[in-house]
């Protein structure tokens, strides 16, 4: 029996609710009643929510470019970051770090990291989104092109490199923008800081971010990786950075409700099926 559920991240439920008179396999409209669309008036203001809760196909498609797009971008912002020369972000301390030790491209280091992160959060059982696996194979291979081209070569002076790094960060903020609004789940990183901050229940999150950060940065050191000044821009500059562009464009990151992976599956697996098979 298939259970019902919205958008969100609430639990199922057994049976349709009380405003859902017919069965989802009796009405091949029915799967937007289970995603909860609301009556709004006007065809655009429809459109809007059902691509900002992905309850199409189409919606879940566009959205995924959107994120892809976003998390492209995204890699420039990194890249500037370590083109800047002050020394990278905790995380592509780690990346870099590994690429120098096994002598492998930026981006498959990042890859190999991002994705033992999210088999962590699987086995955390954290819920886990298209996006996350976006955001695990473009961010890094992005960065990979971007050095490839030689867009922006290695600062030389504090001069230069101040103005690179703060660039880096605002491309990076605003991106984490266009990425979070397509509702298809956090980074891998992100999951993972707050699986371990509900399990590490007596320290704030902003104490396990700093024990993560700081376990990411060693290891990463240990391996070769760029450590210096401006790893500590990063680390405490990025979140400030973050609400500042969150708050130009009037985003509340905690209001976005994710649409978990096997969500989108059914909502794509649902509206594949043949009519008559629905009805049969």
């Amino acid at each position: 029996m298939l259970k019902y559920k919205g958008c969100g991240s609430e639990p199922f439920s057994e049976r349709p609710p009380p405003h859902h008179p017919q069965s989802v396999y009796g009405d091949k409209h029915a799967v937007f009643r289970v995603c909860g669309i609301r009556k709004e008036k006007g065809t655009g203001k429809r459109m809007t929510t059902m691509l900002r809760e992905n309850r199409t196909p189409r919606a879940i498609f566009l959205n995924m470019l959107l994120a892809a797009a976003s998390l492209f971008v995204n890699g420039f912002g990194v890249y500037l970051t370590i083109q800047a020369n002050l020394g990278a972000a905790p995380w592509d301390v780690l990346n870099l770090g590994l690429s120098k030790s096994l002598g492998i491209l930026y981006g498959n280091a990042s890859i190999a990291v991002s994705l033992t992160i999210l088999t962590i959060d699987i086995l955390l059982k954290e819920p886990i989104g298209i996006t996350m696996f976006i955001d695990a194979f473009v961010v890094g291979k992005a960065v990979d092109l971007f050095n490839r081209l030689h867009v922006v070569p290695p600062c030389r002076s504090l001069a230069s490199a101040l103005p690179v790094l703060l660039a880096g960060l605002l491309i990076i903020a605003y991106t984490q923008y266009g990425y979070m609004i397509a509702s298809l789940g956090c980074g891998p990183r992100d999951t993972l800081l707050v699986g371990l901050a509900k399990r590490a229940k007596r320290l704030p999150i902003g104490v396990v971010s700093i024990v993560l950060l700081s376990a990411a940065t060693l290891l990463g050191w240990l391996l070769g990786g760029h450590v210096g000044f401006g790893t500590l821009l990063c680390a405490f500059g990025a979140g400030p950075v973050m609400q500042l562009a969150f708050r130009t464009v009037r985003f509340d990151a905690t209001a976005i409700r994710h649409q978990r992976l096997r969500d989108s599956a059914r909502v794509l697996a649902y509206t594949a099926r043949p009519e008559s098979k629905i009805h049969g």
